[in-house]
């Protein structure tokens, strides 16, 4: 799965990290922070304990990269909806359906860990809620972009600013994430997006 590269004396040795840091991903998105031994990712990565901290230092360090790397791909896949050009609407709704996808076909990846890592360890963990602030700032300034476009255009409604209605669409879109999670049932998940989208 990974290489090692050359290393100057006295210096961890480096790895293909992608490779090593997306397997870990799929570790933690199974089984959380804490669930998570240290063979569970030495199984995982296929690297040896030692290999496995000379490079990282910890588990808390290759989590933290871990969850870097997931806010990575999510907020690459999620832009890209939310900038490609056409309705403000249509956007929203694919944005909705994509999450929705993502959660019951790939259950231990990218995203699994973003969400998972707030309702694990924000609460406990400072540099994990320092990491997921910053990324659903990032996305909150660009669904205040979508929405101030949508009112401008006169697609969603103006009755709330762009603020607010990006937060409360915010909401409801990490809401659809937990609740695909417990009932992964499309028919019901598609009257949810339905739901979020009535009121625009």
């Amino acid at each position: 799965m990974s290489t090692e590269k050359s290393s100057y004396p006295g210096r961890p040795r480096q790895f293909e990290d992608e490779d090593v840091i997306d397997a870990a991903v799929a570790v933690f998105s199974v089984n959380g922070f804490a669930g998570t031994s240290a063979q569970d990712l030495c199984d995982g990565t296929g690297l040896g304990r030692g290999s496995l901290y000379n490079a990282f230092g910890s588990k808390q360090g290759l989590y933290e990269q871990a969850l870097l790397r997931s806010h990575e791909q999510t907020m690459a896949a999620q832009l890209a909806i939310l900038m490609q050009p056409g309705p403000v609407k249509a956007r929203l709704h694919t944005l909705l359906l994509w999450g929705m996808d993502e959660d019951l076909s790939q259950p231990g990846q990218h995203d699994a860990m973003v969400l998972f890592s707030a309702l694990e360890r924000g609460s406990k963990d400072e540099a994990v809620a320092t990491l997921n602030q910053e990324y659903r700032q990032r996305l909150e300034q660009t669904l205040v972009a979508v929405f101030t476009e949508g009112q401008r255009t006169g697609e969603v409604a103006g009755k709330a600013s762009a603020m607010q209605m990006a937060r409360g669409f915010l909401a409801g879109y990490y809401g659809l994430r937990v609740l695909s999670r417990n009932i992964p049932d499309r028919a019901v998940l598609e009257d949810v997006v339905a739901g979020l989208l009535i009121n625009l």
